[in-house]
Protein backbone atom coordinates (compact mmCIF):
# COMPACT_ATOMS: atom_id res chain seq x y z
CA UNK A 1 0.00 0.00 0.00
CA UNK A 2 2.84 2.42 0.86
CA UNK A 3 4.41 1.65 -2.51
CA UNK A 4 1.28 2.93 -4.31
CA UNK A 5 1.33 6.17 -2.31
CA UNK A 6 5.00 6.77 -3.08
CA UNK A 7 4.43 6.14 -6.79
CA UNK A 8 1.44 8.52 -6.82
CA UNK A 9 3.44 11.26 -5.12
CA UNK A 10 6.35 10.80 -7.55
CA UNK A 11 4.02 10.97 -10.57
CA UNK A 12 2.41 14.14 -9.24
CA UNK A 13 5.83 15.71 -8.68
CA UNK A 14 6.94 14.80 -12.22
CA UNK A 15 3.79 16.32 -13.73
CA UNK A 16 4.24 19.50 -11.69
CA UNK A 17 7.82 19.80 -12.91
CA UNK A 18 6.63 19.68 -16.54
CA UNK A 19 4.06 22.47 -16.18
CA UNK A 20 4.52 25.98 -17.54
CA UNK A 21 5.66 28.62 -15.09
CA UNK A 22 4.74 32.28 -15.17
CA UNK A 23 7.43 34.61 -16.38
CA UNK A 24 7.89 37.90 -14.54
CA UNK A 25 6.25 40.69 -16.54
CA UNK A 26 8.44 43.45 -17.84
CA UNK A 27 7.53 46.68 -19.58
CA UNK A 28 6.29 46.12 -23.10
CA UNK A 29 9.08 46.25 -25.65
CA UNK A 30 8.67 47.99 -28.98
CA UNK A 31 8.11 45.51 -31.80
CA UNK A 32 9.07 46.34 -35.34
CA UNK A 33 7.22 44.25 -37.91
CA UNK A 34 9.73 43.00 -40.47
CA UNK A 35 7.37 40.75 -42.38
CA UNK A 36 7.45 40.90 -46.17
CA UNK A 37 3.70 41.57 -46.19
CA UNK A 38 4.10 44.79 -44.22
CA UNK A 39 3.62 47.85 -46.33
CA UNK A 40 3.07 51.49 -45.55
CA UNK A 41 -0.08 52.58 -47.34
CA UNK A 42 -2.80 55.07 -46.56
CA UNK A 43 -6.34 54.04 -45.86
CA UNK A 44 -9.32 56.36 -46.18
CA UNK A 45 -8.65 57.64 -42.65
CA UNK A 46 -4.99 58.29 -43.49
CA UNK A 47 -3.52 55.77 -41.06
CA UNK A 48 -0.86 53.20 -41.91
CA UNK A 49 -1.80 49.55 -42.20
CA UNK A 50 0.37 46.49 -41.68
CA UNK A 51 0.17 42.90 -42.84
CA UNK A 52 -0.07 41.71 -39.23
CA UNK A 53 -2.81 43.73 -37.58
CA UNK A 54 -5.02 44.97 -40.44
CA UNK A 55 -8.51 43.70 -39.66
CA UNK A 56 -9.75 44.62 -43.15
CA UNK A 57 -7.78 41.76 -44.74
CA UNK A 58 -10.14 39.23 -46.26
CA UNK A 59 -7.80 36.31 -45.55
CA UNK A 60 -6.41 35.10 -42.27
CA UNK A 61 -2.85 36.48 -41.89
CA UNK A 62 -1.90 33.28 -40.06
CA UNK A 63 -2.57 31.29 -43.23
CA UNK A 64 -1.38 33.80 -45.83
CA UNK A 65 1.83 32.32 -47.31
CA UNK A 66 3.10 35.84 -48.06
CA UNK A 67 2.83 36.84 -44.39
CA UNK A 68 5.56 36.05 -41.85
CA UNK A 69 2.82 34.77 -39.51
CA UNK A 70 2.39 31.71 -41.74
CA UNK A 71 5.88 30.61 -40.71
CA UNK A 72 5.49 28.57 -37.53
CA UNK A 73 8.85 26.96 -36.74
CA UNK A 74 11.77 28.28 -34.69
CA UNK A 75 14.82 26.06 -35.23
CA UNK A 76 17.61 25.39 -32.73
CA UNK A 77 21.21 24.21 -32.76
CA UNK A 78 22.13 20.77 -31.46
CA UNK A 79 21.68 20.41 -27.68
CA UNK A 80 20.67 24.09 -27.34
CA UNK A 81 17.67 26.13 -26.25
CA UNK A 82 19.18 29.47 -27.35
CA UNK A 83 17.06 31.32 -29.90
CA UNK A 84 18.98 32.24 -33.04
CA UNK A 85 18.93 35.89 -34.17
CA UNK A 86 17.47 34.89 -37.53
CA UNK A 87 14.20 33.87 -35.81
CA UNK A 88 13.77 37.12 -33.87
CA UNK A 89 11.63 38.81 -36.60
CA UNK A 90 9.36 35.74 -36.71
CA UNK A 91 8.83 35.75 -32.93
CA UNK A 92 8.32 39.55 -32.93
CA UNK A 93 5.62 39.26 -35.61
CA UNK A 94 3.78 36.57 -33.65
CA UNK A 95 4.11 38.66 -30.47
CA UNK A 96 2.58 41.66 -32.25
CA UNK A 97 -0.28 39.49 -33.55
CA UNK A 98 -0.96 37.99 -30.12
CA UNK A 99 -0.79 41.40 -28.41
CA UNK A 100 -3.31 42.86 -30.85
CA UNK A 101 -5.59 39.78 -30.65
CA UNK A 102 -6.19 39.28 -26.93
CA UNK A 103 -8.44 36.29 -27.53
CA UNK A 104 -5.80 34.39 -29.54
CA UNK A 105 -3.93 31.55 -27.85
CA UNK A 106 -0.74 29.88 -29.05
CA UNK A 107 0.67 26.47 -28.18
CA UNK A 108 4.47 26.27 -28.22
CA UNK A 109 5.45 22.68 -29.01
CA UNK A 110 9.09 21.88 -28.23
CA UNK A 111 10.74 19.16 -30.31
CA UNK A 112 14.15 17.48 -30.56
CA UNK A 113 15.90 15.11 -32.90
CA UNK A 114 15.87 11.42 -31.98
CA UNK A 115 19.35 11.33 -30.44
CA UNK A 116 19.53 11.15 -26.65
CA UNK A 117 17.27 9.61 -24.03
CA UNK A 118 13.53 10.15 -23.94
CA UNK A 119 13.76 11.99 -20.60
CA UNK A 120 16.57 14.29 -21.75
CA UNK A 121 14.75 15.15 -24.98
CA UNK A 122 11.49 15.90 -23.14
CA UNK A 123 13.41 18.31 -20.92
CA UNK A 124 15.21 19.93 -23.87
CA UNK A 125 11.96 20.31 -25.81
CA UNK A 126 10.38 22.02 -22.80
CA UNK A 127 13.36 24.37 -22.39
CA UNK A 128 13.06 25.34 -26.06
CA UNK A 129 9.34 26.05 -25.75
CA UNK A 130 9.92 28.11 -22.58
CA UNK A 131 12.69 30.09 -24.31
CA UNK A 132 10.24 31.17 -27.02
CA UNK A 133 7.60 31.90 -24.37
CA UNK A 134 10.00 34.17 -22.46
CA UNK A 135 10.67 36.24 -25.58
CA UNK A 136 6.94 36.51 -26.30
CA UNK A 137 6.36 37.62 -22.69
CA UNK A 138 9.12 40.22 -22.96
CA UNK A 139 7.39 41.55 -26.08
CA UNK A 140 4.11 42.00 -24.20
CA UNK A 141 2.18 38.77 -24.77
CA UNK A 142 0.18 37.69 -21.72
CA UNK A 143 0.82 34.32 -20.03
CA UNK A 144 -2.83 33.35 -20.48
CA UNK A 145 -2.29 33.37 -24.27
CA UNK A 146 0.64 30.92 -24.22
CA UNK A 147 0.80 27.21 -23.44
CA UNK A 148 4.05 25.24 -23.61
CA UNK A 149 4.42 21.52 -24.17
CA UNK A 150 7.32 19.25 -25.03
CA UNK A 151 7.09 16.35 -27.43
CA UNK A 152 10.79 15.59 -27.09
CA UNK A 153 11.73 13.16 -29.83
CA UNK A 154 8.16 11.81 -30.25
CA UNK A 155 7.61 13.75 -33.50
CA UNK A 156 11.16 13.29 -34.84
CA UNK A 157 11.71 11.91 -38.32
CA UNK A 158 12.72 8.29 -37.69
CA UNK A 159 14.42 8.09 -41.09
CA UNK A 160 16.98 10.78 -40.24
CA UNK A 161 20.63 9.74 -40.49
CA UNK A 162 22.45 13.04 -41.01
CA UNK A 163 22.72 16.58 -39.64
CA UNK A 164 20.66 18.16 -42.42
CA UNK A 165 17.68 16.01 -41.50
CA UNK A 166 18.15 16.32 -37.71
CA UNK A 167 18.14 20.13 -38.00
CA UNK A 168 14.50 19.99 -39.08
CA UNK A 169 13.55 18.07 -35.91
CA UNK A 170 15.11 20.61 -33.50
CA UNK A 171 12.32 23.16 -33.36
CA UNK A 172 9.47 24.85 -31.55
CA UNK A 173 6.22 24.81 -33.49
CA UNK A 174 3.74 27.66 -32.95
CA UNK A 175 0.20 26.33 -33.21
CA UNK A 176 -2.79 28.61 -32.69
CA UNK A 177 -5.92 27.42 -30.91
CA UNK A 178 -8.66 26.50 -33.34
CA UNK A 179 -6.38 25.64 -36.25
Amino acid sequence: MNKNIVISVLLAAMLAACSSKAVKETPQAAVEDKSPATTQSSSSSGSATSGVSDSSLSSNPLKDPNNILSKRNVYFDFDSDAIKAEFRPLIEAHAQYLSSHGDAKVFLQGNTDDRGTREYNLSLGQRRAVAVKKVLNLLGVQDAQIETVSFGKEKANAACADETCWQQDRRVELQYQGE
